[in-house]
């Protein structure tokens, strides 16, 4: 840069002896053109250098994270009460919005009837295999005592003491007897089963109710919504008496985060071929001219939506005609004071130091300050 910057002089110096002091030579349109042409090479060596040393931006904007606040109801629910205002700053766990609570009460209320019968029928259930399997120890023995008769009788029937009749109706009673061992078999298992369908040692009617109650309870607790973060309330399009529903089709507020905000400036892909993160940078914002604030680079965001092709089956195609505007990359920068207030949406100019050596950095804050300073008369682009 001072290079280039002695060169001029000398250059014009050497102009202006030979031309115009001394007048060795007559200034025809010929050296008028050869010496313009020398010159306008030795302005663009600062500028294509301030571009790749020093380069600027003035597309830079704030950027805060923000949360939709949406009703997590089932039900269309009335809004019992708003508790912020526009613009309001509020504390993490700050109540915002109060719904009708009586509905979603009900349920809570259902679900722990609902628990406590199901509570009661694993007692049912355990009774109904105490009871089964006292229907196959009476079946059992009922079998054994006709079997036994049985046996008798036909003993009696081959020794000539006994009737055949008598044998036959105890054969036929002990068959009875066997079909009813097996059906309180049958009984017993599907109360075995019934009483040990469990999960994690829980009958699973248990479980289901349990979870029921809890489903429950969190609905009734999304009748209050409170404030996520520390940030503010913007774009509150709710009031008293309306009615949120479970169709989703939009917030009722929006909120915005205090903490972590950045700055995004958008440069020329050339721009950063010598930018990294941590380097210096300085930031103008509209918010405040004549002022400029001291930053550091984050990070690079090498991604640009013109990269981005939607899946599907169509080969990328290319627009004829006129060329569609260069894509930019954000660099995202972050201020050394966390006290400077950043609306989100704020926007300025931004320069970053790649070399603070270089005296391509002049020139550089030059353009910041002119940018800055001139906020004060009109919003003139450099």
């Amino acid at each position: 840069m001072i290079a280039v910057f002695a060169i001029t002089v000398l250059y014009l110096l050497f102009i202006w002896i030979v031309f115009f002091k001394l007048k060795w030579l007559r200034l025809t349109p010929t050296w008028g053109v050869i010496s313009g042409f020398f010159l306008l090479h030795l302005i663009f060596v600062p500028l294509v250098g301030m571009r790749f040393i020093a380069p600027v931006s003035e597309d830079v904007r704030v950027v805060r994270q923000t949360i939709q606040i949406v009703p997590r109801l089932p039900e269309p629910t009335r809004v019992e009460a708003v508790l912020v205002r526009e613009g309001q700053p509020v504390k993490k766990g700050d109540p915002l919005f109060v719904f009708d609570k009586h509905l979603y009460q009900f349920k809570v209320n259902e679900a722990q009837a609902a628990l406590e019968a199901a509570k009661q029928n694993v007692r049912v259930l355990q009774a109904d295999v105490d009871v089964a399997q006292a229907s196959v120890k009476s079946a059992t023995g009922e079998l054994t005592y006709k079997q036994g008769q049985a046996q008798n009788f036909a003993d009696l029937v081959k020794k000539g003491v006994g009737r055949k009749e008598d044998a036959d109706r105890w054969q036929a009673d002990a068959i009875t007897a066997q079909a009813n061992v097996s059906e309180a078999g049958e009984r017993l298992k599907r109360a075995q089963i019934a009483y040990g369908s469990q999960i994690n040692g829980v009958n699973t009617q248990v479980v289901e109710a349990e979870a029921q109650l809890e489903q429950a309870k969190y609905y009734l607790e999304q009748t209050t919504i409170y404030a996520p973060d520390d940030g503010t309330i913007v774009n509150l399009q709710v009031q008293e008496g309306m009615v949120a529903g479970i169709v989703r089709v939009g917030a009722i507020a929006s909120f915005i985060l205090d903490r972590d905000p950045y700055i995004l400036a958008t440069y020329r892909q050339e721009n950063l071929k010598f930018v990294r993160p941590g380097q210096k940078a300085l930031v103008a914002l509209n918010l405040y001219p004549g002022k400029h604030f001291a930053a550091e680079v984050q990070g690079i965001w090498w991604a640009s939506g013109r990269g981005q092709l939607l899946p599907s089956g169509q080969l990328p195609t290319f627009p004829d005609g006129a060329p569609e505007p260069e894509a930019r990359l954000p660099v995202q920068l972050v201020l050394k004071d966390p006290d400077i207030r950043l609306p989100i949406g704020a926007e300025g100019a931004s320069l970053i130091l790649t070399n603070e050596a270089s005296p391509f950095t002049w020139m550089g804050q030059i353009a910041l300050r002119t940018y800055t300073w001139s906020r004060w008369l009109y919003p003139l682009p450099f």
